[in-house]
């Protein structure tokens, strides 16, 4: 085979797997905004007013991600790149490694969010519970009071 049609096949190969790559995406952005919703019901809205999920905030939401799939379908053609630039034996086992781990790569980066809500949780919440006394402040008090009846 000549260079230009390698180019050819490799520009063949990453435009037939873009569809699925998107569909991946799609699911990464559902599975995470389900992640959200329950997790920011569960862990944050208790603590914050603020915190709701409506239809305007599922639509606003919803369009930032879709602008979010457009990028990341931009860094997509950076593996077309990779694979003609540094693939020189036309491996097909070397393009297929690097499209998965690109696609784990842009499917695991929105299921950050979720993991974001559990650490806020417990950076900012989770340690200011209201305090109760435990035993010992108990006893302490119950020792204070009797001292201070006996004088």
């Amino acid at each position: 085979m000549n260079k230009i049609s390698i180019n050819n096949y490799k520009r063949n190969w990453w435009r037939q797997r873009r569809f699925q790559y998107n569909i991946f995406l799609a699911l990464a952005g559902i599975i995470a905004f389900i992640y959200y919703a329950i997790l920011g019901s569960l862990l944050i809205a208790p603590y914050v007013e603020d915190f709701e999920i409506t239809l305007f905030t599922i639509l606003f939401q919803g369009i930032g991600y879709l602008i979010m799939m457009g990028i990341a379908n931009i860094f997509y053609n950076l593996g077309y790149w990779i694979d003609k630039r540094y693939n020189k034996q036309n491996s097909d086992n070397f393009r297929s490694r690097l499209y998965k781990a690109g696609c784990w790569f842009s499917c695991s980066l929105p299921l950050l969010i979720p993991v974001i809500i559990i650490i806020e949780y417990f950076v900012m919440y989770a340690c200011k519970q209201p305090l109760r006394p435990t035993a010992f402040y108990e006893y302490l008090n119950v020792v204070t009071s009797r001292y201070y009846a006996t004088i």
